[in-house]
C-alpha cells in the first residue's frame, strides 16, 4: 500500500488533473494499491465540493475539511493519522509536483541499504529569483546547523516509510523540517532530484514572511533536536558563564574597594562604576537561566515518553509487533499515561 497525503488550499482548479496524474503513475507503474488522502485546509473557492465529487468516481480518495486554514503541518498531521500505507508520498496540490517522478522516489528508497526519507530536490526552480535566492542561502544554513545536508528542504514533494512517521511529530510550521527532524532520530535521508513545473492556476500561498519565520522555526528545530531532552544543558550552561563573569567582576570590583579605601586610603565609590550594572546585570540574568533551566527539566520529566528517547531499527527473537503500531494511524498521539514512572 502507497498513501499520498496531499494538503489543499484553493487549489480547486487543479485537483482532478492531480488525481488523474496520480493514477496514471500508479497504474501505469504497477505500483499496486494506493490510496489518495486529501486534506482541505480551510480552502474558500469550493475545493471541498471537487474532493467530494473525487471521492465518489474513486473509491481510493479520501478526503478531510478543516474549518478554518490551520496550516500546512496541521494538514499533513491529520493525513498521516488516515494513511495506512506502508510508504507514504507527500506533494503539493498545485500541479507543479509531476507524479511521474514517483518510480523515482521509490528507487531511492530501495537503494543500497535503503533510506527511510527522500525528500525532492528542485535543481531547476521556476519561481521568481526574489524567492529563489533567500530559499537556496536558507536550505545551505539548515544543512549545516541541523547536519541533515539536502539542497531543498522546502520541497513538499518527499517520501517517508511509515514508521519515520510514527515517531516524528510536527505542529506550528515544522512541516519543511521532518527529514531533519527523522535525522535526528537516526533515520536514514536522502534526496532525488525532481522536475519542477510551472504553476498552471492560482498564485503562490507564501510570501517574504516565510523565510522570517523559516530562520525562528530553525532555531526551534535545533533547540529540539539538541538540547529537546536536556534542555538544562543549554540553557544552564549559558546561565553558568553568565553568573561566574557578573561574580568575577563583581569580585574584582570588591577587592578594588578593598585596596582603594583600607590600603590607599582613598574614597572611590564603585557605586558609580559602569561594571557594577553589567555586574549585577549578568548575575541576575545568570540565576534566571537557570532557574528556567531547571523548570524545563522538571516539564520534560514529566511529559517524556520512554520511545521519545531511542528509535528502533529492527527487532529479532520476540513478536515483530510488539511495540509497533499499526500503520501510520494514531502515531502523534502525546498521551501523558504513557510516560515513564
Amino acid at each position: 500500500m502507497i498513501s499520498f497525503v496531499i494538503p489543499v488550499f484553493n487549489e480547486r482548479e487543479s485537483l482532478s488533473t492531480l488525481l488523474d496524474e496520480l493514477s496514471r503513475a500508479v497504474e501505469s507503474n504497477g505500483l499496486g494499491e494506493a490510496e489518495f488522502i486529501f486534506v482541505d485546509d480551510g480552502s474558500r473557492d469550493g475545493s471541498w465540493s471537487v474532493l467530494k465529487g473525487l471521492s465518489a468516481r474513486d473509491a481510493r480518495v479520501k478526503a478531510i475539511r478543516f474549518r478554518r486554514n490551520f496550516g500546512k503541518a496541521a494538514a499533513l498531521t491529520a493525513g498521516f493519522g488516515e494513511a495506512a500505507g506502508d510508504v507514504v508520498f507527500t506533494l503539493d496540490a498545485d500541479l507543479q509536483d509531476d507524479p511521474a517522478e514517483i518510480p523515482n522516489f521509490l528507487a531511492r528508497l530501495g537503494e543500497g541499504d535503503g533510506l527511510d526519507v527522500v525528500s525532492g530536490w528542485k535543481r531547476t526552480r521556476h519561481d521568481p529569483w526574489h524567492k529563489v535566492l533567500p530559499s537556496r542561502v536558507f536550505n545551505r544554513m539548515v544543512s549545516g546547523m541541523t547536519g541533515a545536508h539536502l539542497h531543498d528542504h522546502n520541497c513538499g514533494f518527499k517520501c517517508y516509510r511509515s514508521e519515520v512517521l510514527r515517531e516524528v511529530f510536527i505542529y506550528g510550521e515544522l512541516h519543511r523540517f521532518v527529514p531533519v527532524l527523522a535525522h535526528a532520530r537516526g533515520f536514514r535521508v536522502g534526496e532525488v532530484e525532481v522536475k519542477h513545473r510551472a504553476r498552471r492556476f492560482g498564485r503562490s500561498k507564501y510570501g517574504f514572511s516565510r523565510f522570517a519565520k523559516g530562520f525562528l522555526d530553525l532555531m526551534t528545530v535545533r533547540f529540539l533536536t539538541r538540547y529537546g531532552q536536556r534542555p538544562q544543558h543549554l540553557l544552564g550552561v549559558a546561565g553558568l558563564v553568565l553568573f561566574s563573569i557578573g561574580a568575577a567582576v563583581m569580585g574584582y570590583l570588591a577587592v578594588a574597594w578593598v585596596v582603594d579605601h583600607w590600603i590607599r586610603g582613598e574614597d572611590h565609590p564603585i557605586g558609580t562604576r559602569p561594571l557594577l550594572i553589567y555586574s549585577t546585570a549578568l548575575l541576575g540574568v545568570g540565576t534566571q537561566l537557570i532557574c528556567l533551566g531547571v523548570l524545563a527539566e522538571l516539564i520534560t520529566s514529566y511529559n517524556l515518553r520512554a520511545e521519545d528517547t531511542y528509535s528502533v531499527a529492527e527487532r529479532v527473537g520476540q513478536d515483530p509487533g510488539a511495540g509497533a503500531g499499526d500503520g501510520v494511524a494514531g502515531r502523534s498521539g502525546r498521551d501523558p499515561a504513557s510516560r515513564p514512572r
